[in-house]
């Protein structure tokens, strides 16, 4: 009986701490949702914790508005969110098990190269950046904010270690043996076989390049090429008489709903990620 006692706080402990987490991090959420449904002069009297009747409205108001196009925005953000993820994680996978299956003179150096890149800030490349996207020809579109993608030195670590841990070089070798080619190997073995951390690494670069503001803000020019984070910032910049907080709280939650959607479909993943992330050869 004494043994079961502090198993049995521990549980307490453990579900009080998990239920304050999880109220923390939907009340907010909760919140976004209450004053999307409020108008502007609903917002300017303060907190509600009850919703609002104006949801349909703020929808038509920001549907309706000729200089914000909200669906041409949504749009240019599931192009560059799901192209940035698709060739992320595929080409991270690609270099991932080029380092680990392969032994050249080079490799060691070549790892530690990637991962000085990792601890390079963004902004400290910008400038360079920008001035080569200009040079190639390519500002003011949408190319700059996918193309870089293929570098990711954090989904190729990730990749990496995943594979040392999931993938047993004999069946490689088995599968040489057998005459397949060097990409149907990855293709049609290695891929499969990453699967779910793939899929976690897509999750997290579909919302890093959703909720990304700094590059779109350096190249974006162009009101039909802009994506939602610039949109939103647009709002928020409008000028006192036609400033709308209804607006702006219904369009972050719009912005909201396709990363919902893309965690769902892919969130059975990311326990079997970490799961067989675990097991070795």
């Amino acid at each position: 009986m004494k043994s079961k006692q502090p198993n049995h706080l521990r549980s307490i402990v453990a579900h009080t701490v998990l239920i304050i987490l999880s109220f923390m991090c939907l009340f907010f959420f909760y919140i976004l949702i209450v004053n999307a449904t409020r108008s502007h002069a609903d917002l300017q009297k303060g907190f509600s914790a009850l919703p609002g009747t104006y949801l349909l409205e703020n929808l038509k108001n920001v549907a309706n508005d000729g200089t914000f196009p909200m669906f041409r925005g949504i749009l240019n953000s599931l192009i560059v969110s799901g192209c940035s993820a698709a060739i992320c994680t595929y080409f991270s996978a690609l270099t991932a098990y080029g380092l680990y299956a392969y032994d050249f003179k080079l490799k060691k150096i070549a790892f530690t190269f990637i991962m000085a890149i990792l601890v390079m800030p963004t902004q400290v490349t910008a400038m360079g950046f920008l001035r080569l996207i200009t040079n190639m020809g390519m500002y003011d579109s949408l190319l700059p904010l996918i193309i870089p993608s293929i570098a990711s030195p954090a989904v190729f670590y990730f990749m990496y270690s995943y594979l040392q841990s999931s993938l047993p070089l004999s069946l490689v070798e088995a599968a040489r043996i057998d005459g397949c080619g060097e990409f149907m190997i990855f293709n049609r073995i290695v891929l499969p076989i990453m699967k779910p951390a793939v899929a976690v690494q897509a999750i997290f670069s579909f919302v890093g390049s959703w909720n990304n503001y700094f590059v779109p803000a350096l190249v974006i020019q162009s009101k039909d090429k802009m994506t939602v984070p610039i949109l939103i910032a647009t709002l928020r910049g409008a000028d006192y008489m036609n400033f709308d907080m209804g607006k702006i709280y219904t369009m972050i939650l719009v912005a909201i709903v396709p990363i919902i959607i893309v965690y769902l479909l892919l969130s059975k993943f990311i326990i079997a990620g970490v799961t067989l992330g675990g097991v070795k050869e």
